[in-house]
């Protein structure tokens, strides 16, 4: 079951780094179109985040696949919500959002210093970390009105959406073998909400 689980670790990191990389197509369409239209930050900026907490908690579980994943995660992320506000005609949203997500990150690392009870620490930080998981797969979600009103999926970012799905299943696996519920809940959702994004782009073929 350790080679297994080595295994599985090395592909879901993989798997999600390229995911992560995704991002760069979604720039490239507000680069090429020189506006971000009506697309939301939020996908980027809940991502970013989210590595955030994760990489803490891989600190305190010192597991490597985490730590590395989510370095290079959080790195891509700001990279990203950089570019969005250069081609964003609303730039105080990105701002606010911004402002609001690095408070809650530095909150919760100081949080981590100063607890001495590590098994508390974990458990809180686990759980954090998976309700702004949740957060992140569901953030394409935030334009399921628009795509709704104008029966188009133009707006969703369909490269993030498919390497979520395929990615939430390894992390899946990965939560499972470690007996992690902080790992597996997550995904579990994360697997039935980007299944179901993707199901738009069938019903509404871009």
């Amino acid at each position: 079951m350790e080679g297994f689980k080595d295994v599985v670790a090395t592909s879901a990191s993989i798997c999600t780094i390229l995911q992560f990389f995704t991002g760069i197509l979604v720039c490239q369409k507000y680069v090429r179109n020189g506006t971000t239209g009506d697309s939301s930050p939020f996908p980027f900026v809940s991502g970013f985040l989210s590595s955030c907490i994760w990489l803490r908690y891989g600190f305190l579980l010192q597991d490597p696949s985490l730590i590395v994943v989510n370095t290079i995660g959080a790195s891509l992320q700001l990279a990203y919500v950089v570019t969005f506000y250069f081609y964003t005609i609303t730039k105080s949203v990105v701002v606010k959002q911004m402002l609001a997500v690095t408070a809650g990150v530095v909150v919760l690392l100081c949080y981590t210093q100063y607890d001495t009870d590590m098994d508390r620490t974990k458990t809180h930080v686990g759980f954090i970390a998976s309700l702004v998981t949740i957060l992140f797969f569901a953030a394409p979600l935030t334009m399921l009105a628009n795509v709704l009103d104008k029966k188009s999926v133009d707006s969703l970012p369909l490269p993030l959406i498919m390497a979520t799905f395929v990615c939430c299943l390894q992390w899946l696996i990965y939560g499972y073998i470690l007996g992690d519920p902080f790992i597996q809940i997550p995904n579990v959702l994360g697997t039935i909400i980007s299944g179901f994004e993707l199901t738009l782009f069938l019903i509404y073929p871009s």
